[in-house]
């Protein structure tokens, strides 16, 4: 392994992508502690202590939204964003007309970015409220209480374009996988907090609470399973053959050869479960500054943690990961170009048999995928309600996310590394 890494030092290329990908991530980390003025931010530290919904953005920002700093939205607002316009792009033509065209996608990501400094204004109008009725502003009266929330909504909605602009330098000068890398570091930078909890957890056990010498290696071993679990099912794929028809263009004979399909079995990534968590972020966020009965009602009845919300969570992530998965595979112009180029699949027609069949694999492996992606964004919050230890909440997510990340970015150090026949990072 580190003679893996000695080697990938050695190409200029690939060390000056790292050199910059490393960067930006200091840049990152840096304006995740810059704070934001007029904010005291421990007044706030009771709010993201519960385990609630604001604790999964916490920790999706790196601990930024609770220390009210400059990158306090993290990565939420372009995410949903995308998730949005990519919805919209199978239901609007005009959309679909733009996808198609030779420069569409450019297009497509521009529309993103708007779309993403419009939801990062809302999340910071909404957050400055939540904020105020907190009594964690210094002036919320006069001629400085505008100034105060003019600068506070004008700072997290910059600071959130800016996350954007830096996963994109990643992309096109770095390593890849830019806003990816973005969370995956504000996840490892707020994983002290695991040291937190086992701290307390042998306190509690020191003072007579004797289950928590017996709970505490159950939950080792349990992680390191669901590590291994999910490295399988993130790399589980169902592989389809394709057969190639010789053709002579010309003097040359092409075709003639067999190759596979590959399908996998977590096609929608993490995207299901963040875009879940925001819709079910509603109810919860509105209760935090609307002080009206039935809304607290209803922010109560779906509090995170409960079972409504659990079963509400484990439905979302089910329907939005077939969705997501029948909007970014589109089997018709699969089978259509597979035709086009002489390829079928051995004892299936070509054309509308085949559009058919891949439709039917993909509905079967989408259904483990969905069971996948459910269970694992679940069971901390069965575990917590079980064991009472508010500490895993999220724990299924975030390793979720730095387990997937992890191997695709080092899928795409490799792939500089194979290029110079150098050894890669996965065999």
């Amino acid at each position: 392994m580190f003679q893996t890494f000695r080697n990938a030092w050695k190409i200029p290329e690939l060390k000056n992508r790292l050199l910059f990908t490393l960067a930006i991530l200091v840049v990152y980390r840096l304006g995740c502690a810059i704070p934001v003025p007029f904010i005291t931010g421990s007044a706030l530290s009771q709010m993201f202590s519960n385990g609630n919904m604001l604790s999964y953005l916490d920790m999706m920002s790196g601990g930024a939204l609770s220390r009210c700093t400059l990158f306090a939205l993290g990565v939420t607002p372009y995410i949903n964003a995308s998730i949005i316009v990519q919805l919209l792009t199978v239901a609007i033509p005009s959309l679909e007309n733009i996808a198609k065209e030779p420069d569409g996608q450019n297009k497509l990501q521009q529309i993103t970015r708007y779309a993403g400094g419009v939801i990062a204004l809302v999340m910071s109008l909404g957050y400055y409220f939540v904020v105020r009725n907190m009594g964690a502003l210094k002036y919320t009266t006069g001629a400085a209480g505008i100034f105060t929330a003019v600068v506070i909504i004008a700072t997290f909605t910059a600071g959130a374009q800016l996350i954007t602009w830096c996963g994109e330098q990643i992309d096109d000068k770095g390593i890849g996988n830019g806003l990816s890398l973005l969370i995956f570091s504000s996840i490892v930078s707020n994983w002290s907090s695991v040291y937190t909890t086992v701290t307390g957890l042998l306190t509690r056990a020191a003072a007579g609470e004797t289950k928590f010498y017996i709970l505490l290696p159950l939950l080792v071993v349990l992680a390191l399973v669901v590590i291994v679990f999910i490295v399988i099912m993130t790399n589980a794929e169902r592989r389809i053959t394709i057969q190639y028809a010789k053709r002579v263009i010309g003097r040359r004979m092409y075709g003639g050869h067999s190759t596979y399909l590959p399908l996998k079995v977590n096609q929608a990534g993490v995207i299901p479960i963040i875009f879940a968590s925001s819709i079910l972020m509603l109810p919860i966020t509105l209760a935090q500054f609307i002080h009206v009965g039935w809304i607290q009602s209803v922010g109560n009845f779906f509090g995170w943690g409960t079972w409504p919300n659990t079963i509400c969570y484990g439905f979302l992530i089910f329907i939005f990961t077939y969705f997501y998965t029948a909007i970014s595979v589109n089997i018709k112009d699969l089978a259509d170009n597979m035709k086009k180029y002489g390829g079928f699949i051995p004892g299936i027609r070509p054309g509308q048999p085949t559009m058919m069949y891949v439709d039917k694999v993909l509905s079967r492996i989408t259904l483990t995928g969905a069971v996948f992606l459910a269970f694992i964004a679940i069971l901390p919050n069965f575990i917590g309600n079980i064991t009472g230890i508010q500490g895993v909440y999220f724990g299924g997510t975030s390793l979720l996310i730095i387990v997937g990340v992890a191997l695709d970015t080092m899928r795409q150090a490799q792939s500089y590394m194979v290029t110079r026949n150098y050894q890669g990072f996965i065999k």
